[in-house]
């Protein structure tokens, strides 16, 4: 069933990346007169197609998920009648040309920023970001930090909850080797703490939140299962909301923390436990999922603890209102995009290991992960994919985006286009660059499954 949900959620998610690219080439296409003929999410065959009224393009959904394309009229791609020649994409001026193609990964970044901006409006509930341990190996326990502070700000960006503070810790560490926190003592007193590493020592973006050594400060909960996740091993083993562990494996659970460590340490092993549930105790058998985490595999069974009120102080909502969370969201765009471009770099010279692609198995995991999780995680991994979308069509690898674009700068400097021999020989070029990426990307996928 896990399989099933990854991979609807996968198709979910790319239908609706695919629809936003290729409409930002449709729309920007419509303003410069340019007559769209097709309007296609996915290729080959079609699923469904029709025509809205008054409307020549015809609209498509195809069988295969994988992409999509927008066709517009072209006297390159067959006979123009005399009178429509003036709509065709190939005698439009050159302006409009670049627009229309430039219009994809902005509206890839455009949409990445609304939905920044949704989930920084609407909230997002988490434990706050108060340090529990210090690994003695980590790059937090040389830099003043100590347990028991709480993070207020990373270089001046708020974080209210655990996950945004690592996070930015994380992306900031990766992009330029050092971060600047602002953090406020048990006793009250804010000071600053700084991370910092040598540019030559910056750990892999895979291996960042190990190598900083830093753990949040975890209440101790009582090992009782709050929300279930449908359709994963905890609710196929029959675990309901309520249920108090009591044993696994004949062993006593005494917390919340025990009985996840119990999960990660056993994945597709099956776990004999005994819970109570209204005053009976009750012997049920669950096998937790496998998947990979920092390259290896725990144990998932899609569960939350019970958090009671005094547990609930430890955890709070991080949001913003009005022209704060506009100029945060637009921050994280900005930010993420020139670390996605920072990090290609890094891979293209060797300083970062390819095993940081993500192939289309690797982010069928994600997706359906994030989706089991919320609407807040998955609304997240649409807006880094999203964002990571935009700026690789923005290369300037010939069959992208990027390519035609070059093409464009190319004609706007030398007053003429690339032949069409010239751009027939890149767009070879560019195509096996492409499949050579994406071959490589499902072999680390497949690595990664196998460990």
């Amino acid at each position: 069933m896990s399989i099933i949900i990854s991979m609807a959620s996968f198709i979910l998610a790319l239908g609706i990346l695919v629809t936003v690219h290729e409409f930002g080439h449709f729309w920007v296409a419509r303003k410069c007169g340019v007559k769209v003929l097709r309007f296609s999410v996915g290729f080959g065959k079609p699923l469904i197609k029709f025509k809205r009224k008054n409307d020549e393009t015809e609209y498509v959904i195809a069988s295969i998920p994988l992409g999509g394309y927008v066709k517009m009229l072209d006297e390159r791609e067959g006979n123009v009648e005399e009178s429509e020649k003036k709509l065709a994409f190939n005698n439009k001026p050159l302006l409009s040309r670049f627009l229309i193609v430039l219009a994809g990964p902005v509206f890839n970044l455009v949409f990445a920023f609304l939905v920044f901006w949704l989930i920084l409006t609407v909230g997002e509930r988490g434990l706050k970001p108060v340090v529990g341990k210090l690994d003695p190996a980590g790059v937090a326990i040389h830099s003043g930090i100590e347990v028991g502070d709480e993070i207020l700000a990373v270089n001046d960006r708020p974080a209210t909850i655990w996950r945004v503070a690592i996070g930015l810790i994380a992306s900031e560490m990766i992009d330029n080797g050092s971060v600047d926190l602002t953090v406020e003592t048990p006793g009250g007193q804010t000071k600053d703490i700084q991370f910092n590493v040598q540019s030559g020592d910056i750990p892999e973006p895979n291996d960042i939140v190990n190598e900083l050594g830093i753990e949040p400060f975890l209440p101790t909960l009582k090992p009782m299962i709050g929300n279930i996740v449908s359709a994963e091993p905890a609710d196929l083993a029959g675990l309901k909301r309520g249920d108090l562990i009591l044993s696994a494996n004949n062993e006593e659970v005494d917390s919340w923390q025990q009985w996840v460590s119990v999960i990660r340490a056993n994945p597709e092993k099956s776990i004999s436990i005994i819970v109570l549930r209204n005053n009976e105790r009750l012997a049920l058998r669950l096998i937790p999922q496998k998947i990979i985490e920092n390259d290896s595999p725990i144990g998932r069974i899609g569960v939350s603890p019970w958090v009671d009120e005094v547990s609930n102080d430890f955890y709070t909502t991080y949001s913003l209102n009005g022209f704060s969370a506009i100029v945060e969201a637009a921050t994280q765009t900005v930010h993420y995009s020139i670390l996605t471009v920072k990090l290609i770099g890094r891979m293209l010279i060797g300083e970062a290991s390819v095993q940081n692609l993500s192939g289309p198995i690797s982010l069928a995991q994600y997706a359906g992960k994030t989706a089991t999780i919320g609407l807040i995680p998955f609304l997240k991994f649409l807006a880094f994919v999203s964002v990571s979308l935009g700026v690789m069509n923005l290369l300037p690898i010939p069959m992208l985006d990027g390519g035609h674009l070059f093409f464009y700068l190319i004609e706007a400097v030398k007053g003429k286009p690339v032949s069409e021999k010239a751009q027939g020989l890149f767009m070879r070029v560019g195509l096996f660059v492409l499949l050579c990426m994406m071959v490589l990307a499902i072999f680390i996928d497949i690595g990664r499954i196998i460990g």
